[in-house]
């Protein structure tokens, strides 16, 4: 069990590793040993809460498969047990961000002395370019 919060874990069961080559430099290392992860995660047959899994689809974004299979990819590190464990430090991060609600936002009206002020300083703008009218006229 991965815990991700007090109230929310998830299985390992439901996480699926696989790992691949990694490219780019690194000579016969990057050739000869998979130390690239994919971790995926279904997101849709997951226990999580449902408003954790629409917040979480719209956190990964691109990153979500059109079948709501999440898609973490780590090749950052030499070795592959690194790369695992930096794969799955992101998804649970990534769950943990999903996971807090978002505060709801009360509207507030703008104070008594913020409107006079407001209106006092586009009273004072108006008289000084009135005050330019009238200059302009002699």
């Amino acid at each position: 069990m991965i815990r991700i919060t007090d109230a929310i874990a998830i299985d390992d069961a439901d996480i699926n590793e696989r790992f691949v080559r990694a490219s780019g430099p690194g000579g016969q290392n990057v050739n000869k040993v998979s130390t690239a992860v994919e971790l995926r995660f279904d997101v849709n047959a997951s226990s999580l809460p449902p408003d954790v899994k629409v917040r979480l689809a719209a956190l990964a974004g691109n990153r979500l498969t059109a079948d709501g299979v999440l898609l973490i990819d780590s090749r950052e590190h030499r070795t592959q047990a690194q790369n695992r464990e930096a794969a799955r430090a992101r998804l649970v991060a990534l769950l943990q961000h999903a996971a807090r609600r978002p505060k709801t936002r009360r509207p507030t009206r703008p104070k008594a002395s913020s409107r006079q002020k407001r209106l006092d300083s586009k009273r004072r703008r108006g008289d000084v370019k009135a005050a330019r009218r009238k200059g302009a006229d002699d």
